[in-house]
């Protein structure tokens, strides 16, 4: 008997000092084990006191219908594109091309590991994404915690982003979460617009000088995806948002340079 007590204590300690991560590990479990259950066309109310929603999407969302995606106040897009030194999403293309054509802002994002080289990494995405000039920038998500050397990581997260830089013309963006951001990012590429993802809360623990995107969900239903996107918010107006986006003149160079660096 006291053992069962002893047992139920510290399960109710335990639980009441990690509920709010609990409680997302049990929704995030229920939609996946309800998804063949979803008809597409739940729909998560827009997040309160922003005007620019947007979400990001991958392989895991499966086959999207844009136009519906589109009517639902989806202002912008983030596709993955690839990952690590030779991975490409295999519904990249598709995304890409039929996003775009339901009149959504699109950009593209590499998903870094962090103990590959960095040009191999910026050559893979380069390979990969037919950005060109009206496009959103181009992002690098670092977030992947299985690294041995903190300052190895970052020279090669620094060597992504200048390629990508040259290669556009444009200041990549950065995402990351907000305790790994926090943790092994923060002071060392405050020159580059930052995406941050923070759930459960009112509003990032960052200063809204400091990030441009909040990811603000990861469990999020729009209307054309069946089961949960991750959902964004872009602090600012529209055409602030557009005004991001690689300008023309970087579409002269583009052609002729086959890879960020030989």
């Amino acid at each position: 008997m006291v053992g069962l007590v002893l047992g139920l204590w510290a399960g109710a300690w335990y639980y009441g000092r990690h509920r709010v991560q609990l409680n997302r590990y049990a929704r995030r479990a229920w939609a996946t084990f309800t998804k063949d259950g979803l008809t597409g066309r739940e729909k998560t109310p827009l997040l309160a006191g922003y005007s620019v929603h947007g979400i990001d999407v991958s392989a895991y969302q499966g086959r999207i219908d844009w136009p519906e995606v589109a009517r639902h106040r989806v202002h912008f897009a983030f596709i993955k594109a690839s990952e690590g030194n030779t991975l490409r999403d295999p519904r990249f293309a598709r995304n890409w091309r039929q996003a775009r054509a339901a009149g959504v802002l699109c950009g593209a994002y590499h998903y870094f590991q962090p103990n590959r080289d960095g040009r191999t990494q910026a050559n893979n995405f380069a390979a990969a994404v037919p950005l060109r000039p009206g496009d959103l920038p181009p992002v690098l998500d670092v977030e992947a915690a299985n690294f041995h050397d903190v300052a190895v990581m970052r020279r090669e997260v620094a060597r992504w982003l200048r390629l990508i830089e040259a290669r556009y013309g444009v200041r990549p963006i950065l995402y990351s979460n907000a305790g790994y951001y926090t943790r092994h990012l923060a002071g060392h590429f405050d020159d580059y617009p930052l995406w941050l993802a923070h759930y459960e809360v009112p509003r990032p623990d960052l200063p809204r000088t400091r990030w441009i995107i909040w990811q603000h969900s990861d469990e999020a239903y729009v209307p054309g995806i069946r089961g949960t996107v991750d959902f964004n918010v872009f602090q600012g107006s529209y055409a602030a948002l557009r005004a991001l986006r690689i300008p023309p003149a970087a579409g002269s160079s583009q052609a002729a340079t086959k890879n960020p660096e030989r």
